[in-house]
């Protein structure tokens, strides 16, 4: 199935994002976080290229036709190009398609230490490359605070109108703490004529640890209650997990509710019972 039929029929779509592990794929040991993940019934799965979302991993194809084929539910492979060549895009599309995968989400991706830009420098120019040589249904990404590398909020705007006019049907956020944040880049992301269907992506806190590198990686602004949470638990890691996830569980309420999103993507760290946790959560408030 492909994604942009899923939002003509879903009032609000529930995705979740996970990641190959690191080093050898060993596909037994996926079963039990696909099966929990499975049983929460969401409505598609994003794989990214690899666990810290560079590089095009060689297990995201087989992970991601694992999901479509053996559990039914669809899904969708991570694609990046900053490092990469016309004839690697080629190899992985070809990978994707032999796995009989409907749906790619297309990214730049990380710019790796010692590695040039070669064919592509923008997630634009991949998701043009594959909407012309495929039938792919392509995603694309979107920053409601803004790209970190990017200072000026709207030539941003105008990267993503480029990344719709290309092709893009359908737009993933990276994760944000703040709503309000959300609720201002909709609002001038469609008053300068984006479109297509666009989810807020949440990741609910899991540590200390993780809230830095995701702040320092995605330049995610800290609301003061997300900050007080993390000092009141600063010494008690399962009180701030269960904090954490408490607190993405209003998010995503709160902008269920808005009627602003199209949809919910749920960075879930491949913690099936994180995913569940969230899901309960939506499904109790009606969504």
């Amino acid at each position: 199935m492909y994604i942009r039929d899923i939002y003509k029929t879903k009032k609000l779509p529930i995705s979740f994002e996970i990641f190959p592990p690191k080093g050898e794929m060993r596909v037994e040991e996926l079963r039990g976080m696909l099966e929990a993940l499975a049983g929460t019934e969401p409505d598609f799965i994003s794989v990214t290229c690899s666990a810290g979302g560079s590089g095009n991993g060689g297990n995201t194809a087989a992970l991601t036709g694992i999901i479509e084929r053996e559990y039914g539910i669809p899904a969708v492979a991570h694609v990046t190009c900053v490092n990469s060549t016309r004839a690697d895009v080629d190899r992985t599309l070809a990978d994707i398609r032999g796995q009989g995968i409907s749906n790619v989400f297309a990214l730049r991706g990380d710019k790796l230490p010692g590695c040039e830009t070669r064919d592509f420098h923008y997630g634009a120019e991949l998701v043009r490359y594959i909407r012309e040589r495929t039938d792919l249904c392509v995603g694309g990404g979107c920053y409601p605070e803004g790209h970190v590398e990017c200072d000026d909020f709207e030539a941003d705007l105008d990267h993503l109108k480029e990344k719709q006019d290309a092709g893009a049907e359908f737009f993933l956020s990276q994760l944000f703490f703040d709503n309000a944040a959300f609720y201002r880049f909709i609002e001038r992301a469609r008053a300068r004529g984006i479109t297509v269907p666009v989810d807020a992506g949440i990741m609910p806190l899991m540590g200390k640890k993780q809230i830095t590198r995701m702040v320092f990686m995605c330049g995610a602004s800290l609301p003061s209650a997300v900050v007080r949470m993390c000092y009141k638990y600063e010494n008690d890691p399962d009180s701030l997990l269960k904090a954490g996830m408490e607190y993405a569980a209003r998010q995503m309420v709160e902008l269920a509710r808005s009627g602003a999103v199209s949809g919910i993507h749920i960075y879930t760290m491949n913690k099936p019972e994180v995913a569940k946790f969230e899901m309960e959560a939506l499904r109790h408030a009606g969504f």
